[in-house]
């Protein structure tokens, strides 16, 4: 089998990786470039979704399968919350979405990112780290490591897959 990762950041293809060694499938994992076409920074999980779903349908063309994943925030009685959504796009252009964490920001960053920042960059400085995207990501950061990016894109991807195969029969 072979599955493109609609993106370069490590956190993503490690969180495929994880989930297929998980669910005990061998597959070969492109990491590809793939564009969103959304903000860089998603202020909704419709935009967010959408994001993950344009990334899939980009990246698909040569593979059995894409999944794009994309990281955004959206609000909720007048609070930001973060959101993560996956889509995995087959060959013949079937669409599977999944979601995943839900948590809170924390009032300094929720503050940043309506004034127009990026999460990555406000999270590298809320935590004093470099390139939090690309390893634990905001969620380990809010969990205090209890759960970090590669594995919470990896829940997305086992549900993306699930979905898949529950519909191949």
């Amino acid at each position: 089998m072979h599955i493109c990762v609609a993106s370069t950041n490590r956190a993503k293809s490690d969180a495929v990786a994880l989930a297929l060694e998980q669910m005990s499938i061998t597959a070969h994992i492109d990491p590809q470039y793939a564009e969103s076409g959304v903000s860089e920074q998603p202020f909704s999980i419709a935009e967010t979704r959408t994001g993950a779903i344009n990334r899939a349908q980009q990246a698909v063309t040569g593979c059995d399968a894409a999944i794009g994943l994309e990281g955004g925030v959206f609000e909720l009685e007048g609070k930001l919350y973060l959101c993560n959504w996956g889509a995995l796009v087959t060959a013949e252009g079937k669409v599977y979405t999944a979601a995943g964490a839900q948590v809170p920001l924390p009032e300094e960053i929720e503050q940043q990112l309506r004034a127009g920042k990026e999460l990555g960059p406000v999270m590298d400085a809320y935590a004093q780290e470099t390139g939090i995207r690309h390893h634990k990501g905001a969620i380990g950061i809010l969990t205090a490591g209890k759960l970090n990016r590669v594995e919470m894109f990896a829940q997305i991807v086992v549900l993306l897959f699930g979905q898949w195969q529950a519909n191949s029969d």
